[in-house]
């Protein structure tokens, strides 16, 4: 038997049990791998999707949570698991910008990304009696007096704040703060002037008039805040914010990828995962794998140039 004969049945051999795998998927439960700790932002949309995609396929949807490095550990040890469709990985903005920076081994390359869930801006929020009441009032204070404006930083380094100083060439005093739990308060507290989280982070607050939005950070505004202006509406073009989706390791079958693909795109539309994005003020933003694939690829570069 020729050499070739014996690649092309071999190949033939692997298309023909990835096939058998697939019509047969899901056949046991699936584990979702979710890189942040019990009761934070990422773990109830991952909880929520997986309940809401379990009837779908059929089999429950465990979630596991593995903390630590920012999302790395549990990222990681996502893109290790066996590639048979059993383990997938709640993937957040962190796989993007963590690499670039040194600490996190495993990139977005090491997955396929099946659905984006979750895309959400980011805002700009001051106390309510705070003397800034647009977004040109508080970069006017920061290019008089550079590093005076103190700003509650949720994370280190903060994309959000970076994206910002970078555009209008400003610096702000940026203080750490573990999250916007922390941030919120100290925000309220009159410890710092201003914050950058996401809405739903900060909705009770905005809605019960504790906090003023001076600007959201994206292409258009948003219906959980309406009122509120786009930073581009004002003059600065700069839209950023985080988003949160779902993935497998790289050498996952296609045809499983489609599955659970389907499966993600029903669990989205339901009326239950629908209204708990509601209730959170948080924007479902669906998109295919091909599509986010390349998302993750536009990401990557927009924060690498932060970063470098």
């Amino acid at each position: 038997m020729s050499k070739l004969l014996k690649t092309l049945m071999i190949a033939a051999g692997i298309l023909a049990s990835a096939s058998t795998i697939a019509a047969d998927y899901p056949s046991k439960n699936i584990r979702l791998i979710v890189p942040f700790g019990a009761g934070g932002g990422t773990d109830a949309v991952g909880r929520t999707i997986a309940n809401s995609a379990k009837d779908i396929l059929g089999k429950n949807i465990a979630v596991m949570n593995r903390t630590g490095g920012a999302g790395a550990v549990g990222m990681s040890f996502g893109a290790q698991q066996k590639a048979d469709g059993y383990t997938l990985t709640v993937v957040t903005r962190e796989i993007a910008s963590l690499p670039q920076m040194g600490l996190m081994r495993h990139t977005a390359d090491d997955f396929k990304l099946i659905r984006l869930v979750n895309l959400d801006p980011a805002v700009v929020l001051v106390a309510a009696d705070s003397p800034y009441n647009t977004i040109n009032d508080l970069i006017a204070e920061a290019k008089k007096a550079p590093g005076k404006v103190k700003f509650a930083s949720t994370a280190k380094p903060n994309f959000y704040l970076m994206a910002l100083e970078k555009h209008e060439g400003i610096t702000m005093n940026a203080i750490p703060y573990n999250g916007s739990s922390e941030a919120i308060p100290a925000l309220l507290g009159n410890h710092t002037d201003v914050t950058m989280v996401t809405p739903g982070e900060a909705i009770s607050q905005l809605r019960s008039g504790q906090l003023k939005a001076l600007g959201v950070m994206s292409n258009e505004r948003i219906s959980y805040i309406p009122d509120v202006p786009t930073l581009k509406e004002q003059g600065v073009d700069v839209t950023t914010g985080t988003w949160r989706g779902i993935g497998a390791p790289k050498d996952t079958p296609d045809e499983i990828i489609e599955i659970l693909g389907n499966a993600f795109d029903e669990a989205m539309a339901s009326a239950e995962f629908k209204e708990f994005m509601e209730k959170g003020a948080m924007t479902i933003h669906n998109m295919d794998a091909a599509e986010f694939t390349q998302f993750v690829k536009d990401d990557t570069k927009a924060l690498g140039s932060l970063i470098k």
